[in-house]
């Protein structure tokens, strides 16, 4: 817990990618299973090598038999390049999924966003709390007192 009040220490542009998958027909285990454990091998590769550019990530709870993935990236240019990597484990296992959607769709959906927050377009406190989010991923640092949000978001 960091007390009193807190900022996430990020400067310049954050890129924040959402990720998640939806099982559409439980017993169709073959078809989402290998889906629903690409996503842990991706993320501990990525927790092995930090240059490849995850910052943070965590789970997120959802409807039922949805999944999701909050991630921060250091930029999107790391991301996209991990996206295409031959030699890393998200590409084999795009095209496998590619693969396996064209044979029996419908039984498994995914879907991702990604965001890229200009500098001065994002603000966070956290108030006595350990840091989330963008204070997980990029460290946090004192408030001023007095300083409110329009000022930390530059209006």
């Amino acid at each position: 817990m960091h007390p009193g009040r807190v900022t996430a220490d990020a400067d310049g542009d954050v890129v924040i990618f959402l990720i998640g998958m939806r099982i559409h027909h439980l017993w169709a285990v073959h078809r989402w299973l290998p889906v629903f454990l690409a996503m842990p091998r991706m993320l501990k590769e990525l927790g092995r090598d930090r240059t490849a550019g995850l910052l943070h990530h965590r789970l997120v709870g959802g409807p039922p038999r949805t999944f999701e993935v909050v991630q921060y990236w250091e930029s999107k240019e790391k991301l996209l390049a991990y996206a295409v990597a031959p030699d890393r484990e998200h590409r084999p296992a795009w095209a496998t999924f590619n693969r396996r959607a064209r044979q029996g769709a419908g039984h498994v959906g995914i879907w991702h966003e990604t965001y890229v927050v200009p500098a001065g377009s994002y603000e966070t406190i956290y108030g006595d709390m350990p840091a989330r989010g963008l204070g997980a991923a990029y460290g946090v640092r004192s408030l001023r007192d007095r300083v409110q949000a329009p000022e930390r978001l530059g209006v």
